[in-house]
């Protein structure tokens, strides 16, 4: 990839040879410079057909005529846009112009001055407000204190832009930039320093400060010993935190708002960029087993966990645990709350929308066996079984039988009580449940 420093620092260079004699006069401290009215009056003419010309995303609200460089036959033009972001244009005849947002153009050089094309229309004199819209759009909270022009590829503009608190982002717009394009922000912490894009207006120390905020409010009693930044997704940016007395946790950072969005403990974050490094997470993962072996046994289901992976759940109070068990070949989906503590066996949880991964698929016939002499079936030892579907109270299991004799339908309620059966059908019976049997000896004998 070609270095972006050097692109920008071409342009700049550009910049630099426009003859003095064809640049506006300098600022004066805390003053900004006079723009001529004839100067005004030509570049408003030439403007607009520019921009079209450079493929900008601009409609132009001001316009300035910086100089022309005979020597070179190329003019100098500065451009206020109602999109807010303003550019300097470089226009040579039988050339397609080139433009520079003004953030590159008015950077200040090695030296600390700016160069000829710095922008100076009064629309144009805070070159980072223009980007407040892309800021927006990218769904980032930041309140802007600072930002600079990183440079462009073929593709993609960069910026970097510093937000109050220490908080940085790298913003990726189009090139050239358009707000009807895709914008994105990432965090500062996702790039190495000294790379062609990377963060200089904030450091890695200050970024992560606030870890130390979302983990004052995460309820945890931790003494932060370390801390690290994880991974981000479209959502999502995760942090690692390490406390003093040996535990660990991620704490989930919602990136529209900035708000702590869950706490997972460092035996649960398997899941995350590979789980804690900076605490033994097997550790961890050994207590947590031990722990959910207490609330499943409490359920009134007789397991001893050796592994456990967690399921989505929408309520953040709520855990939805899959466990599986070292004692008894069928695991369970542990639904665990501060109040309530429920374990669906594999034929339950499925029937309730959870499917279990740990648990082979005849660990659970023994129980649907049980379950279809309990209502009078007997002769029926199973040897398949499916869910084929739900209505509002109850959910229907198919099963066949090892004999080869047509199978069943079982129905079971939903909830809490749906290790009990309701009742049988045949498959006759039940052709209108779902789709009916498909398990292929019911379906050429029912």
């Amino acid at each position: 990839m070609r270095p972006f420093a050097i692109g920008l620092t071409a342009a700049l260079a550009l910049a630099a040879l426009i003859p003095a004699a064809v640049i506006s006069a300098p600022k004066e401290k805390d003053k900004p410079a006079a723009v001529d009215a004839k100067a005004r009056e030509a570049g408003m003419k030439d403007a607009p057909a520019l921009v079209t010309a450079a493929s900008l995303a601009c409609t132009v609200s001001d316009a300035r005529f910086i100089g022309e460089d005979k020597k070179t036959a190329t003019k100098y033009y500065e451009v206020a846009c109602q999109q807010g972001m303003g550019f300097a244009i470089s226009a040579k005849k039988d050339v397609a112009p080139l433009a520079y947002t003004c953030l590159e153009s008015s950077a200040p050089g090695p030296d600390g001055k700016t160069g000829g094309l710095a922008c100076v229309l009064p629309a144009n004199l805070d070159p980072k407000a223009g980007l407040a819209p892309f800021i927006k759009k990218a769904g980032v909270p930041c309140e802007l204190e600072n930002a600079r022009a990183i440079g462009a590829g073929a593709k993609n503009s960069y910026f970097e832009i510093a937000c109050k608190g220490g908080v940085g982002y790298i913003l990726t717009a189009s090139s050239p930039v358009n707000l009807d394009q895709d914008v994105t922000a990432n965090s500062c912490l996702l790039y190495e320093d000294g790379g062609n894009v990377s963060c200089k207006l904030t450091d890695k120390a200050t970024q992560l400060a606030i870890v130390d905020t979302l983990a004052a409010g995460s309820g945890k009693n931790c003494a932060i010993k370390d801390k690290r930044y994880v991974l981000s997704t479209k959502t999502d940016n995760y942090f690692e935190v390490a406390c003093q007395d040996g535990k660990g946790y991620m704490l989930q950072q919602a990136a529209a708002t900035g708000a702590l969005a869950k706490t997972i403990d460092c035996a649960q974050a398997s899941f995350v960029g590979g789980g804690c490094t900076l605490t033994d997470s097997v550790a961890a993962q050994t207590e947590q087993a031990g722990l959910y072996t207490k609330l499943a046994t409490k359920a009134g289901f007789d397991c001893k966990v050796e592994k456990y992976g967690m399921l989505p759940s929408q309520d953040p109070r709520k855990e939805i645990v899959e466990l599986k068990c070292a004692n008894r070949p069928d695991g369970g989906i542990g639904v665990f709350t501060a109040t309530e503590n429920h374990v669906y066996d594999c034929v339950a949880s499925e029937i309730n929308g959870y499917r279990c991964s740990f648990t082979k698929a005849d660990a659970v016939y023994p129980r649907l066996t049980a379950n279809l002499k309990s209502l009078g079936k007997g002769s029926c030892t199973v040897s398949g079984s499916r869910v084929i579907g739900q209505t509002a109270t109850d959910g229907y299991v198919e099963v066949a039988c090892s004999d080869g004799l047509p199978g069943w339908v079982i129905a079971y309620p939903l909830g809490a009580g749906s290790t009990t059966p309701k009742e049988v059908m045949s498959c006759l019976q039940a052709k209108g449940v779902g789709g009916g049997c498909k398990l292929p000896t019911n379906t050429t004998k029912s």
